[in-house]
């Protein structure tokens, strides 16, 4: 059984990206499951080494299966669109197309079979589309990358998984969106990520829309009955622990104390909350639905602290593994 290759992205480089990663690669144990092999500007690394105090070297590679892996440097695919002057802490242009950039060449190396998954550091959306990129985030890009009509954002905490139905769209309209057919797809790759990490009968709690799941009617318009509950009886009729629609403020209390091992949030707050009320510096953005696995922090790019050496990396030490957890465990050769 080969070790995975995970390809971990450096995100904005203007953002505290470089640092978490050198930060979380100078941890003696941050590779020793996987082989970690960043995208992006090898200068910028080094640059964010040094402004962390950390003595760790950087191999800049032009063919990524030129890695070493054995080597105790960090392993750097590395572009060379990153300015050496290029100011820390600032929103550009500049920073946001080389952010674009990693990802691209990132889904290029999986596409390839020379990594198994992808591990993103945060980029700034803003940055992304002063460059021409209109992607809401990297959820949208990736599906646009890889040719995926579909996918899901699930958010891993130590304590709960949270999988969406709608995310970074506009209440009115995410309740509009929501239909039977899509939560019951989103339920689905949820439940199939959840068996692939070796969960064989995961119990899934299904969040209402309206306070007190519309209270029979009391409130709403009844979409707890159109919207959602045709979709969970689909799903029980497959076998499946799935249950609701169920409060949600009753459904995280439940599913955080262990009865539910994900639940199915519809809208981006809805589920956001409750993780980020855990601890950033814990939380995992996982995209479902992608061909390839897909992990990120689950934070941004932190312009007011970048530059600083001060960004904590405990998201995206989780972040990788939990890309090991869910990344092909038996690696072909490469093409």
């Amino acid at each position: 059984m080969t070790r995975p290759t995970i390809a971990i992205t450096m995100g904005d480089p203007a953002g505290i990206g470089p640092e978490v990663i050198m930060k979380a690669l100078a941890h003696p144990d941050a590779q020793k499951n996987c082989n970690a092999l960043v995208v992006g500007d090898a200068n910028r690394l080094r640059k964010a080494g040094k402004i962390c105090g950390l003595s760790l070297q950087v191999d800049a590679l032009s063919d990524a299966k030129d890695a070493n892996f054995a080597s105790k440097a960090v392993q750097c695919v590395d572009l060379k669109i990153v300015p050496d002057d290029l100011p820390f802490g600032k929103m550009s242009p500049v920073a946001g197309e080389a952010a674009f950039r990693f990802i691209e060449k990132a889904v290029q190396l999986v596409q390839a079979g020379v990594a198994q998954g992808i591990c993103t550091a945060p980029l700034s959306k803003e940055a992304l589309h002063a460059a021409g990129h209109k992607f809401p985030g990297h959820t949208e890009m990736l599906a646009h990358l890889t040719g995926t009509p579909e996918v899901s954002m699930m958010l891993v905490s130590p304590k709960l998984r949270v999988i969406h139905v709608t995310t970074h769209i506009g209440l009115i309209d995410a309740i509009a969106k929501i239909e039977p057919g899509l939560v019951e797809r989103v339920i689905t790759r949820g439940h199939e990520v959840l068996v692939r990490a070796g969960i064989k009968n995961p119990k899934i709690g299904v969040c209402a829309i309206n306070p007190h799941a519309g209270e029979n009617g009391l409130f709403g318009r009844g979409e707890e009955a159109e919207k959602i509950t045709p979709a969970i009886e689909a799903c029980q009729r497959k076998g499946w622990d799935v249950r609701g629609p169920l409060p949600a403020d009753t459904l995280f209390f439940l599913a955080g104390r262990g009865d539910f091992d994900m639940v199915v949030a519809m809208y981006h707050d809805q589920g956001h909350g409750p993780i980020k009320v855990l601890g950033l510096e814990a939380g995992v953005n996982i995209t479902v639905g992608l061909p390839v696995i897909r992990t990120s922090v689950d934070h941004g790019t932190a312009f007011d602290i970048a530059g600083k050496g001060i960004a904590d990396e405990r998201s995206l030490i989780e972040a990788l593994r939990q890309a090991v957890e869910l990344a092909p465990k038996q690696v072909a050769e490469p093409v």
